[in-house]
C-alpha cells in the first residue's frame, strides 16, 4: 500500500515548515505539495491529487465555507483538516457544516496535530479539545432561538428523509391539515418560503435541529457530516418524483433530496447545491432531457448523472452517453436494489 499524500495549503512559510517537520515523524505519509494561496491550491488539489489536506482557510483569495463545500464535493474521497488560530463559533461552525473532517486550533502542541492526522485518516473525526464546550454551548444556544417546538424539529427531521405531506401525517399521527399548519409556522421561523428551502436550510444550519439541554451532546456529531449524500431528481412528472424519492429513502433514509421538473429549475439547483446524483429523464416535458444533462456536466462535472427513460432507445442511450451521462436506465428496471447500486457507487 502507498503512502497517504498529504497538501499543506497555509499563507505562511514558517508554519508550512513547522506542520511538516511535525508530520515527518508519522510512518507512510507523504507531503506532495504545499501551497499559500486559493489559486495555487486549485491547482494543486488537480494536480497532486491528495489523500489529506492540511489547510488553514485564511489564506489570500480564498473563500472559506464555499470553497471548501466545492472541495468537498469534489474530491469527496479525499479527508480535510483546518488548521488554524481562529476559534470564533460561527466560523467554526461553517465550516464543520460543510463537511470538513477535523478543526484544529495552532495554539496546540505538535503532538496534538499528529494525533489529529491519525485520527482523521483513520475516518474519525477530531475537533481541539478547547472547542468542544463552545461548540456545545453554541448548539445549546442556537437550538432554542430558532422558536421550534419539538414536534416541528420533528417534522423537519422527516421532511429531511423526503417525506410529503401524507407521509408526515402518517408517521406523527396528525392530520395533513395539522401537518400544513406547522409547515407554515416552520417557514416563517426559518425565514423560507418551501419546503425546498427549509431543507436546503436545515442542510447548512443543523443546529436547528438541536433540542436544548443534555441531548445536545448527543447531537454535536451531526455537525459533522461524513458521508452526506445529495440527490436530485429531475423528472416532469410529479407523481414519479415522488416515487422516486421514497425509494432513495428507503435505500439511503440520511439522503438529501432535491426535486426539478425543468432543466432551468435543475440548473439553478445543481449551482445551489452540488447533488453528487443526478437523475434526468429524457423528456422534460417540452424539453430534452439529454440537453439538461449537458448542461448539468458543464456546472458540476463530478455529478453522477443517470439518464432514466420509459423509452429505452439506442440513440437516446448514445447520445446520453455523449452528453456526459454515467448510464442509461430504462425505468421500469429501476428499483431499490439498481437505486442502491448507483448511490454505492457515488459513495465508494
Amino acid at each position: 500500500m502507498g503512502k497517504v499524500r498529504v497538501l499543506l495549503a497555509d499563507d505562511h512559510a514558517v508554519v508550512r515548515s513547522g506542520i511538516r517537520h511535525a508530520l515527518q515523524d508519522l510512518p507512510d505519509l507523504e507531503i506532495v505539495s504545499e501551497v499559500g494561496d486559493g489559486p495555487s491550491l486549485v491547482t494543486a488539489l488537480e494536480e497532486s491529487r491528495p489523500d489529506l489536506l492540511v489547510i488553514d482557510v485564511t489564506m489570500p483569495d480564498f473563500e472559506p465555507v464555499t470553497t471548501i463545500r466545492q472541495i468537498r464535493a469534489r474530491y469527496p474521497a479525499m479527508k480535510v483538516l483546518v488548521v488554524s488560530a481562529y476559534d470564533d463559533d460561527a466560523y467554526v461552525q461553517g465550516l464543520l457544516g460543510v463537511g470538513v473532517n477535523g478543526y484544529h486550533l495552532k495554539d496546540q502542541p505538535l503532538s496534538d496535530l499528529k494525533l489529529a492526522v491519525q485520527r482523521v485518516l483513520a475516518g474519525e473525526r477530531w475537533i481541539s479539545s478547547t472547542l468542544i464546550s463552545k461548540l456545545l454551548s453554541y448548539a445549546e444556544f442556537c437550538a432554542p432561538s430558532s422558536g421550534l417546538t419539538d414536534r416541528q424539529r420533528e417534522i423537519l427531521r422527516l421532511l429531511l428523509l423526503g417525506y410529503d405531506n401524507q407521509s408526515l401525517a402518517r408517521e406523527t399521527g396528525l392530520s395533513v391539515k395539522t401537518i400544513e399548519n406547522h409547515l407554515t409556522r416552520i417557514y416563517r421561523q426559518l425565514n423560507v418560503q418551501s419546503r425546498l428551502e427549509a431543507v436546503h436550510y436545515v442542510t447548512e444550519h443543523p443546529e436547528v435541529l438541536n433540542s436544548p439541554g443534555p441531548a445536545t451532546a448527543a447531537i454535536l456529531p451531526e455537525l459533522l457530516p461524513q458521508n452526506r449524500f445529495t440527490t436530485l431528481l429531475v423528472d416532469d412528472n410529479a407523481r414519479y418524483r415522488s416515487q422516486l424519492r421514497r425509494m432513495v429513502s428507503r435505500v439511503y433514509p440520511q439522503a438529501t433530496i432535491y426535486e426539478a421538473e425543468n432543466t432551468n429549475e435543475a440548473v439553478r439547483l445543481v449551482e445551489q447545491m452540488l447533488p453528487q446524483l443526478v437523475l434526468v429523464d429524457v423528456i422534460l416535458g417540452d424539453e430534452d432531457g439529454i440537453r439538461c444533462v449537458r448542461r448539468i456536466k458543464t456546472l458540476q462535472p463530478q455529478s453522477r448523472v443517470i439518464l432514466i427513460s420509459a423509452y429505452p432507445d439506442r440513440e437516446f442511450r448514445r447520445l446520453g452517453m455523449e452528453a456526459g451521462a454515467a448510464a442509461f436506465v430504462d425505468k421500469k428496471d429501476l428499483d431499490a436494489a439498481t437505486m442502491r447500486q448507483m448511490i454505492d457507487d457515488v459513495l465508494a
